[in-house]
């Protein structure tokens, strides 16, 4: 019979409670983490997506398109940020990203109703996430019909009939298929970046001071910009090995296009993965093993792929997480590869985001220097 002295296992549970104490970053995750999922998917995280950006081309403004504009608000599928001229500007607001969808009202609308002659309005809709717009696209029936009954009548009541006077045509830009795959495959390539390369950087680095070549490395002349460079840019080969091969299959197995600048999509590149590899040296900065940094390199994955985009449309999220998903670079990323890839975008239609990646590594690149250099010291 096996006999437990209370002495000794009190003594070793008493000892692990210190540790964990000491181990601050692991004692933090195991709390953290689980907060962090309840509050993403429990606030951030919405799967029938309300309040998409809208513009409207108006040609004409009767009585029944006013009745479709206000039932298509009321749904709250739609948010009318204004209106927009001629069919290259609506193009272009879907290409950026600035709508989701452009209503065009065409012109005598209403007096081709009263004539019998069932006019169209065009419904042009961003299908590059088919998520985000299904649900608007699917209520939009139900929008029609609740508009015929209030507003036709009188002179407009001999154009209420059993099926209605005139009919909405869905125009599915970027992914007319509406195939998931068409979304998801670019996207991924954001989140295999983020993953891969922060964890390699903030793991090899680490490594080396587990070993005591760190150590080796900081008492000579080399300065933290020079180490941080040294180490950051044999990285970028093995990022470009997984842009060529992940754009390969892409292309072979899920026929997803790639319509866009090379230059622009080169550009990109080469900057997230810069920020990705910066974020992994700041990481092997606040960790002291490996453990540690494959920790912290997991906890920045979560919200890149829960705030960025990535599984659940950005537009659909809460203001504060919209605002917290502003600051994940795959956010940013995750627009440039679609708008390229899927909206045949070029370096114009990409600046913003391009903006906002060059600010986030000036940030992420400052403090990871500052923290190298407390390392110093």
């Amino acid at each position: 019979m096996i006999s437990i002295s209370p002495a000794r296992f009190f003594a070793v549970l008493i000892k692990e409670f210190i540790q964990m104490k000491r181990d601050r970053i692991t004692f933090g995750m195991m709390i953290g983490l689980p907060i962090a999922q309840l509050l993403l998917f429990g606030y951030a995280i919405n799967s029938d997506p309300r309040y998409l950006p809208t513009l409207v081309e108006l040609n004409d403004n009767g009585p029944v398109v006013r009745s479709v504009l206000a039932g298509m608000e009321t749904s709250t599928y739609f948010d009318f940020k204004g209106i927009v001229t001629g069919v290259e500007a609506g193009d272009r607001a879907l290409r950026d990203g600035t709508a989701n969808f452009i209503i065009v009202i065409p012109p005598d609308f209403e007096k081709d109703i009263v004539r019998g002659r069932h006019p169209d309005i065009l419904l042009s809709a961003d299908a590059s996430d088919p998520t985000a717009v299904g649900g608007a696209v699917g209520a939009m029936n139900g929008i029609i019909n609740s508009a015929i009954k209030q507003v036709l009548s009188g002179p407009l009541q001999a154009s209420a009939g059993s099926a209605p006077p005139f009919s909405v045509t869905v125009h599915r830009q970027f992914n007319p298929e509406a195939r998931s795959s068409t979304n998801i495959v670019p996207g991924l390539l954001a989140i295999i970046l983020s993953m891969t390369m922060t964890l390699i950087t903030a793991v090899a680095i680490v490594r080396e001071s587990e070993r005591g070549t760190m150590e080796t490395l900081i008492s000579t002349p080399v300065r933290p910009t020079e180490v941080m460079l040294g180490k950051i840019l044999p990285y970028v080969l093995v990022g470009y090995v997984q842009i060529i091969v992940f754009l390969f299959f892409a292309r072979v197995l899920f026929d997803v296009p790639f319509d866009g600048s090379v230059q622009a999509f080169v550009v990109g590149f080469n900057l997230f993965i810069i920020v990705n590899l910066a974020l992994g040296f700041l990481i092997s900065t606040l960790a002291r093993n490996q453990m540690q940094a494959m920790q912290l390199s997991v906890f920045t994955i979560l919200p890149s792929i829960l705030l960025s985009g990535f599984m659940f449309p950005f537009a659909a999220m809460p203001g504060w997480a919209q605002t917290i998903g502003a600051a994940i670079p795959a956010t940013h990323f995750l627009r440039i590869v679609r708008k390229i890839m899927l909206k045949g975008a070029d370096l114009g239609d990409i600046a913003v985001d391009m903006t906002s990646l060059s600010l986030i590594m000036a940030v992420i690149a400052a403090l990871a220097l500052l923290r190298y250099r407390q390392t110093l010291d």
